[in-house]
């Protein structure tokens, strides 16, 4: 899968990116290395036992740092099961702007908390893979480990 970069503030995990990902914020500058932080320790546990087949719901809720829009997007994205598929449509639907399918798809691209609140499960039209922020690959290889069939 790669690299990820987790970001917490005192209390909250309010990051979770690919290194090499489309939309890692440029102020990452700022940031300190903390392995000791809880949130981020605490994220770094349920991620393995994710990747390790043991976790199919993360604890973490969607990013409050958004638009009003990109949040409803993201509460919706958090609420797809695991092993579950919709579309951007269907999310566009799910966030009160049914007509809103591009900027769906934009707030999903935009998702600050990528695995965790999973966008890999947001699917285009027909079930075409559509995109992901991280790469079409990690999309594929999360969909896999979940045992979406695409």
């Amino acid at each position: 899968m790669g690299d990820l970069i987790m970001v917490a503030n005192e209390s909250e995990l309010i990051g979770l990116y690919f290194t090499e990902g489309e939309h890692l914020p440029v102020s990452r500058k700022a940031w300190t290395l903390d392995p000791r932080h809880p949130v981020l320790k605490k994220a770094a546990k349920e991620l393995q036992e994710y990747f390790a087949g043991k976790r199919t719901t993360f604890t973490f809720p969607p990013s409050a740092y958004g638009t009003d829009f990109q949040k409803r997007v993201w509460e919706e994205i958090a609420k797809i099961p695991f092993g579950e598929t919709i579309t951007y449509s269907e999310l566009a639907k799910r966030a009160g702007k049914p007509k809103a399918i591009r900027a769906a798809g934009t707030a999903t691209g935009r998702n600050p908390l990528s695995i965790m609140v999973p966008c890999h499960r947001v699917l285009g039209k027909h079930g075409a893979i559509g995109g992901y922020g991280g790469g079409l690959p990690r999309k594929r290889h999360l969909l896999k480990l979940e045992n979406v069939k695409i």
